[in-house]
């Protein structure tokens, strides 16, 4: 049986959130040995080699050149802090914590939209968005100092940057090729980070060369499938599959390291997803055509 191009793209969505998550589970784990900019280097510098086999099994090199160079280095920059503050973050959150947190930034991602790309705000655009930082509130610890953790704090600051880097990318995405854009954000990221690390570079322990290979090769294939998902898959469709992540994320937390989420976790996590999806779908909602 062929698949539809909504059931092609919705496979994919689900296959890139879990090479995410694998990633970020070897960032958490690298990030107990080496600082986060390092490990956010250590990311960047192992995937660069497979997205520059993939742009030129495209034959797209000539494209990497002719690009909008201001966007590109704003968005390499907001690549390296969201590495950072990620990987900060994960040194004392659990992913499913990290990942109940950063699911604000499809909420933010379309706040942006309204001033960057146009799109026009409506009552529901801050409704939605109201009800996101709400479930932020419930699942960064209310209680006290707790709420305002450096680690949860990182992660919220990481969905800011991520989200003004979608941004941007959709901005990219109208001028320049996705070769481009993925060539260039990897190799931004490689060069900023590790030259913002270098002073503090730690040596690489042999033992964790496999977890490096692995943070490389499953950073390049989230990417990728993220890439075609958006390909074949209606967004409104395709999107709201990118809070799988929770799933991803309780399931190696208990594996790895044999945590599992409160209650007051899953419920923030539950309004964020609720409005998302609400604010996605209400978006995309086809008009009614009049009857004559």
């Amino acid at each position: 049986m062929q698949l539809s191009d909504n059931s092609r793209g919705i496979l994919a969505m689900v296959a890139a959130v879990g090479f995410f998550s694998l990633m970020d589970a070897l960032m958490k784990l690298l990030a107990a040995s080496y600082p986060p900019m390092q490990v956010a280097a250590m990311r960047g510098m192992a995937s660069l080699p497979l997205v520059c086999c993939y742009v030129l099994w495209q034959r797209e090199t000539a494209s990497l050149l002719w690009v909008r160079w201001p966007l590109h280095l704003m968005r390499g920059i907001m690549g390296v802090v969201m590495l950072s503050l990620f990987a900060y973050g994960l040194q004392t959150l659990t992913l499913t914590d990290a990942y109940a947190i950063s699911f604000i930034a499809p909420l933010l991602i379309t706040l942006l939209a309204i001033p960057f790309l146009n799109e026009k705000a409506t009552p529901t655009h801050w409704l939605c968005l109201c009800g996101g930082l709400v479930g932020v509130w419930i699942a960064m610890k209310p209680s006290g100092a707790a709420m305002f953790s450096t680690g949860a704090l990182a992660i919220l600051g990481a969905s800011v940057c991520y989200a003004a880097s979608a941004v941007t990318g959709r901005v990219l995405s109208r001028t320049d090729t996705s070769s481009s854009l993925v060539f260039w954000m990897t190799l931004l990221m490689a060069a900023g980070a590790g030259a913002l690390a270098a002073p503090d570079w730690q040596t690489l322990s042999p033992d964790h060369w496999p977890l490096i290979i692995g943070l490389g090769v499953t950073g390049f294939l989230g990417q990728l499938t993220i890439t075609q998902a958006f390909r074949y898959g209606q967004a409104a469709t395709v999107a709201p599959f990118e809070y799988s992540a929770l799933v991803w994320g309780a399931g190696l937390d208990w594996m790895l390291w044999q945590t599992l989420p409160v209650g007051r976790t899953l419920l923030g996590a539950a309004i964020i997803i609720a409005c998302g999806v609400y604010l996605i779908r209400a978006i995309h909602k086809p008009v009614p055509k009049l009857q004559t």
